[in-house]
């Protein structure tokens, strides 16, 4: 497993069994000294059990970023119930370190499995990330992603910027 996999199943299961959040490993690799968005999906059985995230770091590093979405992704996605204890051992995890967003004004620069898009409008932000399942054109993720940030998928005066991630699964 994955050292990133590892410390967020490690921050789910002390919170969720012990109601307390882990501290980050005494000694930090590379990739968890970075400064980055970083998003913690849950699956139970293939299918998405909460997921949640930053685009633009919020911690000191991407341990402790990992650390609060983990919790965030187990106890707060409106999407979902909080996880329980008894589901723990059925939990499988996946971690998307993001590279900072960069504006494309040509779609024609999308790619669904390359990339992840932000859809601006205002104050209004919809993300999706790269190479999910089912999300086989640009259309679809950028009408996805307008949905979830509360923006018509009509609109066409919106920003988009797009993003890669290193996953881990």
């Amino acid at each position: 497993m994955h050292s990133l996999v590892k410390l967020a199943k490690e921050a789910i299961e002390a919170y969720i069994k012990e109601g307390r959040a882990i501290s980050p490993p005494s000694e930090l690799t590379l990739e968890m000294k970075e400064q980055a968005g970083v998003f913690v999906c849950i699956k139970k059985h293939g299918e998405l059990r909460g997921c949640i995230g930053t685009f633009i770091p919020s911690c000191q590093n991407v341990a402790l970023e990992i650390i609060k979405n983990a919790i965030c992704a187990a106890t707060q996605d409106p999407r979902f119930n909080s996880v329980k204890k008894d589901e723990l051992d059925e939990l499988t995890y996946s971690i998307d370190v993001l590279t900072p967003p960069e504006e494309v004004i040509d779609v024609n620069k999308l790619d669904t499995k390359k990339y992840g898009v932000i859809i601006s409008k205002g104050y209004k932000k919809g993300l999706l990330l790269p190479d999910l399942e089912g999300v086989d054109t640009v259309d679809e993720q950028l009408r996805i992603a307008k949905i979830k940030g509360g923006i018509s998928p009509d609109d066409k005066d919106i920003k988009i910027f797009r993003f890669e991630v290193r996953r881990h699964n």
